[in-house]
């Protein structure tokens, strides 16, 4: 039986696939070597995100990801990025909201933000784990839904802090 999965679909649940591996394996992972990775990584999955296509049909269903991912091993991965990171991991957010209203700079961690990304493809890719066609498309309109509304930010803050990371002098 053929998926109904088109090109672009089947190259994003690679590139998480790709990401939920780099994040499991950053405790052993030399820093430069995943700072690198990660800037190759993460402006793929925006871009794979964003072109993200469900067929209409499903577009009046209601999309679902399966919660799988439990705190203790989101805080394991935030963890192992942070201790990688060192105290490089913290960064000012200038885009944060409250930053309008506040004469104190905002700070962000690059391993939390890292982590509220894995959170998402971790359920994802446990989510359309031998799942029907159908349960497919709605997983893909979820992890899509999701990223328009929440981690598309916290993808181009970290991306926007790896890269002074990795070009500063």
């Amino acid at each position: 039986m053929e998926s109904i999965l088109n090109a672009n679909s089947i190259a994003f649940i690679g590139l998480c696939n790709e990401y939920r591996l780099a994040l499991q394996d950053a405790r052993e992972a030399e820093r430069d070597e995943f700072i690198d990775h990660m800037l190759r990584l993460l402006p793929r999955l925006y871009i794979s995100a964003t072109d993200l296509k469900v067929d209409s049909v499903f577009e009046d269903e209601d999309p679902f990801l399966t919660e799988v991912l439990d705190e203790d091993y989101y805080e394991a991965i935030r963890r192992n990025v942070e201790t990688l990171l060192g105290p490089d991991d913290v960064y000012l957010e200038v885009f944060e909201e409250d930053m309008k209203y506040s004469d104190t700079p905002v700070a962000a961690s690059v391993s939390e933000g890292l982590a509220d990304i894995f959170q998402v493809l971790y359920n994802f890719l446990n989510t359309i784990h031998d799942a029907t066609d159908a349960n497919m498309q709605l997983a893909i309109m979820a992890v899509r839904d999701d990223f328009r509304s929440y981690w598309s930010t916290p993808l181009c803050n970290v991306l926007r802090a790896l890269n002074h990371l990795r070009y500063r002098e």
